[in-house]
């Protein structure tokens, strides 16, 4: 397990970006601790970290960093992604862009907006397709890049397109099957070129169908009392490892011993064994280890590799 590194962080990239965000009135907060961030409550800080309201805002910040040759990573709602202990260089903006549109049977949300808000928004509405969302943590912009998904459904039964600016700066209409989406997958999470490496998502646009409200409310409700009853309250970043063909991560690693097994300050959940839980005192060092635990156990044991469901950050 490593984490993804960014390109080093010169000082006078750092220093030339933080002037001109601070020109264009930006308020740019130096070493930011990244726990009180994500969900996971654990790893170091940002060398630099700015807030966007709007998406012109986001637009405006992610054109500057690349301007300046400063390294960024848009930060949502912090779930399913693990902050290094070393933190992360270069620039981290944290997306509050959050409008959301309904026209009709039409919903064009920003990518800032929390997913689980968008779903509640379309219950009351009386539309259907998003409703599985109800209890999934983190917002629609990293829901689109991977595939986020929940009782059989996920973002590429009613995604539509996406406003994407490209890592070459390009201001872009994403077709659902632009994303390529595979389980827990689509292009941009593994960036592979020029146009998807450092790509942020935008705003979200989806089709989803009339429904009756209280029938709507009533599957939310029975989502919501399944997650309370099968995951843990405890801080994680979600499901740790996506889930083999024919079988679940859960039930391999709990197979292998593991379900409730302490690693440093972290721990197995007792509740589910593919959620990684910090007891309070934990560091991302401690998740890592828990994870190749886990991997080389159920490698060992089964033959399968399990494959990271979660975004490693910093180095």
């Amino acid at each position: 397990m490593i984490f993804e590194l960014h390109a080093k962080n010169e000082t006078g990239s750092r220093d030339a970006f933080v002037t001109r965000a601070q020109e264009t009135g930006f308020t740019v907060t130096p070493d930011v601790p990244l726990a009180d961030y994500t969900t996971f409550k654990l790893g170091g800080p940002a060398d630099l970290l700015v807030i966007a309201e709007r998406i012109t805002d986001l637009i405006r910040l992610v054109n500057l960093a690349r301007g300046a040759g400063l390294p960024f990573f848009v930060l949502g709602g912090g779930s399913n992604i693990l902050v290094s202990d070393a933190g992360v260089r270069g620039l981290v903006i944290v997306n509050h862009c959050r409008q959301i549109a309904v026209t009709g049977t039409t919903v064009t949300a920003e990518s800032g907006a929390p997913l689980a808000g968008l779903a509640r928004r379309t219950i009351r509405q009386g539309l259907s397709g998003l409703q599985w969302a109800v209890s999934v943590p983190g917002t629609v912009g990293g829901a689109v890049i991977g595939n986020a998904g929940a009782h059989g459904a996920c973002m590429a039964d009613n995604l539509v397109s996406a406003e994407v600016l490209d890592g070459q700066g390009n201001l872009t209409l994403w077709a659902l099957a632009d994303f390529a989406y595979a389980y827990r997958f689509s292009r941009l999470k593994r960036p592979a070129d020029a146009q998807t490496r450092g790509a942020v998502v935008l705003t979200a646009t989806f089709h989803l169908q009339a429904a009756d409200r209280a029938a709507l409310a009533e599957q939310a409700a029975r989502f919501l009392a399944h997650r309370r009853a099968t995951q843990p309250v405890e801080a994680s970043a979600g499901s740790m490892f996506q889930n083999p063909p024919g079988d679940y991560a859960g039930r391999l690693i709990e197979a292998a011993g593991l379900k409730g097994v302490q690693v440093g300050g972290v721990q197995f959940s007792p509740l589910h064994a593919n959620f990684i839980v910090n007891l309070g005192t934990g560091r991302a060092s401690d998740v890592v280890a828990a994870m190749d635990l886990a991997r080389s156990r159920v490698q060992a044991q089964f033959g399968i590799s399990l494959q990271p469901e979660i975004l490693l950050v910093g180095g």
